[in-house]
C-alpha cells in the first residue's frame, strides 16, 4: 500500500499540474478538493457519522426510496457477502440511509465510515466513490489511493447513481470494502453489479410512481424484455413522455445517436419523436405476442424490443374531445361538468394569441389556470406570475418595467430588467389586475397595444412579444363604471373570459383532496391518509378561501397526525366546530333537503333553481348526508 507521505506528494504534483497516470474522474476530484473545498491532503480525517437526530431527518427524507431499493440491495449483497463488502445507499446529500454489511466488523466498519449514517459527500470526505459519483453522475471506482483523505486509502469503492423519473439525481448506490487486490482492475465486476443495481431500483421506482401512466420496457434482447429491461419509459394518455429511467435511457440514447441529450429534455415530449410509435400502438406489445414479434424501430433506424405496461389504475374516461386536451389542462378537474367545459375552451384559446381574463373567487386556482394555458400553447418562453396587490404601489412601476442604471435614487447600478421584459416570448400572468394603480394602467395599454417595453429612465423602447393572461376576483365592468379602471385596458385585456367555478360548487372535491395529499406527502417524505369522519368534514366545509383553504388545512392535518392517519383531531379547529355544530343539524338538514327534492319530482335541477344554487351543491350535499 502507498504511504501516506508518497500520497500526499502526489497529490501535490498533481495541484502543480504534472501529469497524472490516474483516471480524469480522480484527478478532477482531487482539483476539486483542492480549490474549491479547500482541503489539505496532510491533514487526515476520520469519517463523519451524523448525529442520529439527522441521521433520522435523512432517512424519513428517503423513506420510499430504501423501500423501493431495498430488495435490490438485498440481491447484491447476497451476491457478494462472501467476498466482504459492504453496501451503502447514500442520499443526493451523501448521507448512508441504508447498509448492509457482516455485523461482526461494526467497529471496523463504522470506523471507517461504511456504516449507516456516515457522510460521503466531497466537499467533507474528499475524493470517494459516492462523493465523485454525485459530482459527476457517472458510476466510478475510486480504488484504495485514489482517494483524497490519507485515512481512506485503504478502501477501495465502487458506486453508481439513482436518478429519478425526471432525470434528477436522487441517490447513489456504492459497494465497498475494507481491503482488497492492489490492481484496480480488480472492481471492475463491482461496478458492473452497482450500475446493473442502480438500474433496476430506478425502473421499480417509475413503476411505483406512474401507475396513471403506461410503461413502455425497452431491451437489446427479447430474452430479458419482461424481467430486466435495458430501460423504461412512461407515457400519458396522449402518448407525451412524463418520465423515464435515466441511466438505462442514457446508454439507448447514445445508441440512437442521441448523446447530448438529457433526461429533461424529452419529459412532455410525444414518443412519436423518438420512435416509430403512437399511443394507440402501444396494446400491440402487451403480453401476449412472443417477446421477439415485439419489434420497435428509433427514429434513428437502431430496432429495439419493446413491451407494454397498461395503467394499473383505471382512469375515468370522458368524451373524445376531453382525451385530447393537453395534460396540463386535463389534470385540473376529474369528473366536475363546469371544470370540463372551461378545460376545453381553455385549449382552443390555449392554440391562439388571445388576450385572456380569468374571473374567479380568490384562492380557486386563477394562476394554477393561467400556468396550464401557458404549458399548453407550446410557448419556449417563461411564465412570469405578478400578483399587483402583492406589489407596494411605490414599486410596481420599476418591478413591472425595469429601469436603467441610476433611475432613481437607491436604484441597483447595474439597472434591473422588468417582469414584462422577463416574460417575453412567454406568458404575463397579471394577478388581481383590478387593484393596478390608475396611472399605471395607461402604461400597460401601451405596452400591450405597441407591443413595447420602456424601463423606468430609459430614452427608447424595448421591442417584446408576449401572451397575456389577466385574472381578478372583482367585477371589472364594475369597476369601468365607477371610474377605477380604464375601460380601453378592459376591452384589451377582456378578449375572452374563462369563469372558475368556486370550491364549494365543484363535483370533484373528493378528487382534489385526494391529489393534494398525494403532493404533501410526497414533500413531506411521509404517507398520511384520511379517516372517514375527517374527509366527511372536509367534505362539508363551506371552503370561502378554496383551493388555497383547502391546501392550507391538508397541510395542517398532515403536520399534527400520527401514525399515517388524519382524523378529527388533527384537522383545524374551525373545522372541528363546524362538524359538532352541523351534527345535531345534521339529521333535519337530511330531511329537508330529501322533502325539497321529492316535491320537485325528485329532478335535482328543478330543486337547484328552486334554491338558486347550482346542481353540483345539490349533488354534494346529497352526497354528504347520505
Amino acid at each position: 500500500m502507498v504511504s501516506a507521505l508518497s500520497h500526499i506528494r502526489e497529490i501535490e504534483r498533481v495541484a502543480l499540474g504534472d501529469a497524472s497516470a490516474r483516471d480524469a474522474s480522480v484527478v478532477d476530484s482531487w482539483l476539486r478538493c483542492l480549490n474549491d473545498y479547500k482541503l489539505d491532503p496532510a491533514i487526515a480525517q476520520e469519517a463523519y457519522i451524523v448525529p442520529e437526530a439527522k441521521l433520522r431527518e435523512h432517512r424519513e427524507q428517503a423513506e420510499e426510496l430504501i423501500r423501493i431499493g431495498r430488495s435490490g440491495l438485498e440481491a447484491l449483497f447476497n451476491q457478494v457477502v462472501e467476498q466482504n463488502y459492504v453496501l451503502l445507499l447514500s442520499d443526493a446529500r451523501g448521507v448512508t440511509v441504508d447498509f448492509m454489511g457482516d455485523p461482526t466488523f461494526d467497529n471496523q466498519l463504522r470506523k471507517a465510515g461504511l456504516y449507516l449514517g456516515s457522510e460521503w459527500s466531497e466537499n467533507r470526505a474528499g475524493t470517494c466513490a459516492v462523493g465523485a459519483c454525485i459530482v459527476a453522475g457517472e458510476p466510478v471506482i475510486i480504488h484504495q489511493d485514489d482517494h483524497f483523505d490519507t485515512s481512506h486509502i485503504g478502501l477501495t469503492c465502487t458506486a453508481a447513481p439513482v436518478f429519478d423519473t425526471l432525470g434528477d439525481l436522487t441517490a447513489v448506490l456504492d459497494i465497498s470494502q475494507l481491503r482488497s487486490p492492489t490492481a484496480k482492475a480488480s472492481q471492475q465486476l463491482a461496478l458492473h453489479l452497482v450500475a446493473s443495481t442502480a438500474r433496476r431500483i430506478e425502473l421499480a421506482n417509475l413503476m411505483t410512481r406512474t401507475r396513471n401512466d403506461w410503461v413502455l420496457r425497452l431491451a437489446r434482447s427479447p430474452e430479458f424484455l419482461d424481467v430486466d429491461p435495458h430501460a423504461a419509459i412512461a407515457l400519458d394518455g396522449s402518448g407525451r413522455i412524463t418520465g423515464m429511467t435515466h441511466g438505462g435511457f442514457g446508454a439507448l440514447a447514445r445508441s440512437m445517436n442521441m448523446r447530448s441529450i438529457a433526461t429533461r429534455d424529452v419529459i412532455g415530449q410525444p414518443i412519436s419523436q423518438l420512435f416509430d410509435l403512437d399511443v394507440e400502438d402501444l396494446p400491440r406489445f402487451m403480453r401476449g405476442r412472443p417477446n421477439g414479434e415485439r419489434l420497435l424501430r428509433a427514429r434513428s433506424g437502431l430496432v429495439l424490443f419493446a413491451s407494454a405496461i397498461a395503467p394499473a389504475v383505471t382512469v375515468r374516461l370522458t368524451d373524445k374531445t376531453q382525451q385530447q386536451l393537453p395534460r396540463a389542462l386535463r389534470e385540473l378537474s376529474f369528473g366536475d361538468a363546469a371544470m370540463e367545459k372551461l378545460q376545453e375552451r381553455a385549449a382552443k384559446l390555449a392554440a391562439r394569441d388571445i388576450p385572456i381574463l380569468i374571473h374567479g373567487e380568490t384562492g380557486s386556482g386563477k394562476e394554477y389556470l393561467a400556468q396550464a394555458i401557458h404549458d399548453s400553447c407550446g410557448s419556449s418562453g417563461k411564465f412570469v406570475a405578478v400578483n399587483c396587490t402583492a406589489i407596494p404601489e411605490h414599486l410596481i412601476e420599476s418591478e413591472l418595467f425595469g429601469y436603467t442604471p441610476g433611475a432613481f435614487t437607491g436604484a441597483s447600478p447595474k439597472g434591473k430588467r422588468g417582469l414584462i421584459e422577463e416574460a417575453n416570448g412567454g406568458t404575463l400572468f397579471l394577478d388581481e389586475i383590478g387593484d393596478m394603480p390608475l396611472v399605471l394602467q395607461g402604461r400597460l395599454l401601451r405596452v400591450l397595444s405597441e407591443s413595447e417595453v420602456q424601463p423606468v429612465g430609459a430614452l427608447k423602447a424595448r421591442s417584446i412579444r408576449l401572451r397575456v393572461i389577466s385574472a381578478s376576483h372583482r367585477n371589472l365592468a364594475q369597476l369601468v363604471t365607477e371610474g377605477l379602471f380604464r375601460q380601453d385596458l378592459f376591452y384589451r385585456l377582456n378578449a375572452a373570459t374563462l369563469i372558475l367555478p368556486a370550491l364549494r360548487e365543484r363535483q370533484d372535491l373528493d378528487w382534489l383532496i385526494d391529489r393534494l395529499m398525494v403532493s404533501i406527502n410526497q414533500e413531506n417524505a411521509q404517507s398520511c391518509r384520511i379517516d372517514k369522519a375527517a374527509r366527511a368534514a372536509l367534505l362539508a366545509h363551506h371552503w370561502p378561501g378554496n383551493l388555497r383553504e383547502l391546501s392550507n388545512a391538508l397541510r395542517v392535518a398532515a403536520a399534527l397526525c400520527d401514525n399515517g392517519v388524519i382524523d378529527l383531531s388533527c384537522l383545524p379547529d374551525y373545522l372541528l366546530v363546524e362538524t359538532r355544530a352541523g351534527s345535531s343539524a345534521a339529521y333535519n338538514e337530511e330531511r329537508g333537503l330529501h322533502q325539497s327534492l321529492r316535491d320537485c319530482g325528485n329532478n335535482v335541477s328543478a330543486l337547484a333553481r328552486k334554491l338558486g344554487v347550482n346542481r353540483s351543491t345539490i349533488h354534494r350535499r346529497l352526497k354528504r348526508l347520505d
